[in-house]
């Protein structure tokens, strides 16, 4: 009641005039939380877990908790932060996704891998239950990576899903028309079905983004380029199989992935350090950056970026 109640005396105090109060909680700066360890040294830990895009996703609680954060601002945000820190000595990715949109897994490479290359620090990613298509595709950014013994990861390749609603929409009595500049402007449309030529059109695309993420599987992993075609044929391995075709560098856990920092780094002890906004919980570095979204909300969330608006190239492995 005590919110009504204070309502009720603004508006009497401001007479006729109207009275706009902002209730939306505030986002704060990023904090520093030490989960583990001590020393100078800091090694960072970085979370990619979820669906990897750069929509924020919606929201079913209003006025209770802050808007949620796309991850893409998240990761450039903490990335920023820990150039500024000379203490920051490695950085420590912990990958958790089954991939996303080719794009938003290409943009967290980069900004991973810029920052790996102007501060000179090695950068470990380490695998938990999936890293698989775009989110081995962000792994590639690292110098190491460990792979938890039960990760599933591989699944390296292109899909594109769009919908046909055609025969349904006769069943029902609905017809679309689309009034065009040419042939083709409206080719992936879900009111008609894909021509043989439209599908070749997509299938090249589909193609050339596969070669690049051949190419990256290539050079990243030092793998021969007839080898890296092998395995990417969108099958997953486990971590074993991962490991025997050079996918990964070792099989272990979140401590190996730590030792591993270290010993680049050249120190015995250090602190594991983590970001994050005030009130979130960071105790251990088996936190998430985030609490994860509920059910129907991540459904909701992945199945708007799957097929909506219109065909999404992905780099995803959505059996």
């Amino acid at each position: 009641m005590r919110v009504p109640v204070l309502l009720a005396c603004a508006l009497l105090l401001a007479g006729c005039s109207v009275i706009s109060l902002d209730l939306s909680p505030r986002l704060r700066p990023l904090e520093e939380q030490t989960v583990e360890g001590a020393g100078e040294a800091k090694i960072l830990l970085m979370d990619i877990s979820g669906f990897l895009t750069d929509e924020s996703g919606p929201s079913l609680t209003l006025g209770s908790a802050p808007p949620r954060i796309p991850l893409l601002v998240r990761v450039r945000e903490e990335l920023l932060k820990a150039a500024e820190d000379p203490r920051v000595r490695a950085l420590v990715v912990r990958v958790n996704s089954p991939g996303g949109t080719v794009t938003a897994a290409d943009i967290i490479f980069r900004e991973i891998d810029t920052f790996r290359r102007a501060r000179g620090i090695p950068v470990v990613a380490v695998m938990l239950d999936v890293a698989a298509s775009g989110g081995y595709y962000v792994a590639l950014a690292a110098d190491t990576i460990v792979a938890h013994p039960t990760s599933v990861t591989g699944s390296i390749g292109v899909i594109m899903l769009t919908l046909n609603a055609e025969g349904l929409l006769q069943k029902i009595g609905v017809s679309a028309a689309a009034i065009k500049s040419g042939e083709r402007k409206d080719m992936g449309s879900p009111f008609r079905p894909l021509t043989p030529e439209e599908r070749a059109i997509f299938q090249s695309v589909i193609d050339d983004l596969h070669r690049q993420f051949v190419e990256k599987v290539a050079e990243r992993r030092r793998l021969p380029l007839e080898a890296a075609q092998r395995v990417a044929d969108g099958r997953v391995y486990t971590a074993g199989q991962a490991l025997r075709q050079g996918l990964v560098d070792r099989v272990g856990y979140m401590p190996d992935a730590l030792e591993v920092a270290r010993r680049a780094i050249g120190v015995e002890e250090a602190r594991v350090v983590v970001y994050h906004r005030p009130r979130e919980y960071r105790a251990t570095y088996y936190a998430r950056a985030e609490p994860p979204a509920g059910g129907i909300d991540a459904s909701l969330s992945q199945l708007a970026a799957l097929l909506g608006p219109g065909p999404r190239f992905l780099y995803l492995w959505w059996p």
